[in-house]
């Protein structure tokens, strides 16, 4: 007699009833044996009486139970989807929307694209709510007032009307409620220190940059203060996967907000979420920028592979190596492990390593390619943040006694110090080690 497993014992997905703990209640289905030949009565195929009864041949298991547990299998997933809605209306229906409410004006320092996303986002949500963009090309600033677009980098997208552009700085930050500051890293001090005497102490800056200082290894939350001489300016950093083309275009995605100060960050995601845009809070400030900051130089590295047609399985294992060498730094550096798995992490490096939009990862296809690197950035009207970090992370790295081969060899490229066909041999010549001994880096 055969027995097999119930499967509703096996996964409670399938399960219509809940079963005890205790190993008795295991069900047994029982499925007739195969009959066996009687030595005592000869079989002759023309005799029919002595051939076995078709009663006792084996047969199919009865559909019945399949579709029964099917049926169970989609209550149990209809159950918890509705269980999921409704926390969902209940935790809408008790979220604040006093702070939104309250501003009145927003400023966007920088006139780039994603600067112009996000002030097209923000302008979206309340026609009332001014948002004024500091910018310091006249053409743009034109483009943007009369046509109500950024002809350099959203021609074909209409901005909306209350969102305004003006190269006086004094008139721009004048009674803001809060800053987005998207000026590139390299150029963010100089510009700063040359607003900081229009700027209120008490400007809460929201920082849309990602990358390091490349003297001094510094990192947004360190520079604004420093610049502006107020090592009290509110502060905090926005990061996630979200391209600047399709945020204009109304795509869904989530972001992550992270400061110390939690009534701000708080007030913060009041400001920017969105039926398209999901803003989660974090109070790992260094996490957040450390991991925006070192997935651009790794989106290098993944469009070098991909230049050099090295195919999926290599660029699967280049990012995934990758992931761990911003993972050592950055919890070295103070950040939490799940900050970096999350979605300034993982989430923004899938992002900028596997997508064509990504400035980084073009470079990167276009050095794997055989393209000189001032050649591409001549050709290019934006910046490329991981060109200038990558030497500053590696600056970092040794400060904090930390091994980053890939990230290492990116900057090694960028200096012209080393061939991108050189950079894979040596890489594949490393010493052959264990994940232990990677996870103790």
């Amino acid at each position: 007699m055969a027995a097999v497993l119930d499967p509703s014992f096996l996964s409670p997905l399938f399960a219509s009833n809940s079963y005890p703990s205790h190993p008795t209640y295991l069900k047994l289905q029982r499925f007739p044996s195969k009959p066996t030949a009687n030595t005592n009565r000869p079989c002759s195929a023309g005799n029919p009486s002595h051939a076995p009864s078709t009663s006792s041949e084996y047969r199919e298991p009865d559909p019945e139970p399949d579709a029964e547990r099917t049926r169970d299998r989609r209550r149990v997933v209809r159950l918890a989807w509705e269980k999921l809605v409704r926390w969902s209306r209940s935790w809408r229906s008790k979220a604040k929307t006093d702070i939104f409410e309250r501003t009145n004006k927003v400023v966007v320092l920088g006139g780039g694209s994603f600067g112009t996303a996000m002030a097209a986002h923000v302008a979206s949500r309340k026609a009332q709510l001014e948002v004024k963009m500091l910018i310091r090309d006249p053409q743009v600033c034109q483009s943007i007032n009369e046509l109500h677009c950024n002809c350099k980098y959203f021609p074909g997208h209409k901005l909306p009307e209350n969102v305004v552009a003006t190269t006086d700085a004094k008139a721009a930050l004048l009674g803001a409620d809060y800053c987005l500051h998207a000026v590139p890293v390299q150029f963010s001090s100089s510009f700063l220190e040359g607003i900081a005497d229009y700027v209120d102490p008490g400007l809460p800056f929201i920082s849309l940059s990602k990358g390091l200082e490349l003297n001094t290894l510094r990192m947004m939350s360190q520079i604004i203060p420093q610049a502006l001489r107020n090592p009290r300016q509110p502060f905090v950093a926005l990061s996630g996967p979200s391209f600047a083309l399709e945020l204009m275009n109304n795509l869904p995605t989530a972001m992550v907000v992270a400061s110390k100060d939690k009534k701000l960050v708080n007030a913060v995601q009041q400001l920017l979420a969105s039926t398209h845009l999901r803003i989660s809070t974090s109070s790992d400030v260094t996490g957040v920028e450390i991991a925006g900051a070192l997935k651009n130089v790794l989106a290098i590295a993944a469009g070098i592979v991909e230049g050099m047609n090295l195919g999926n399985n290599s660029m699967a294992a280049l990012v995934a190596q990758g992931c761990s060498e911003i993972r050592w730094l950055a919890t070295k550096m103070g950040a939490k492990p799940t900050t970096v798995t999350g979605l300034s992490g993982t989430g923004d490096i899938m992002l900028t390593c596997f997508v064509n939009l990504s400035r980084n990862r073009t470079v990167g296809v276009r050095l794997g390619s055989g393209e000189k690197l001032d050649d591409i950035l001549g050709s290019m009207n934006q910046v490329a943040e991981g060109v200038s970090t990558a030497g500053a992370v590696i600056a970092l790295a040794q400060k904090y006694n930390v091994k980053m081969p890939v990230l290492t060899a990116v900057a090694r490229i960028i200096d012209n110090e080393l061939t991108p066909k050189k950079a894979v041999y040596e890489l594949m010549s490393l010493p052959q080690v264990s994940i232990t001994f990677h996870q103790s880096q």
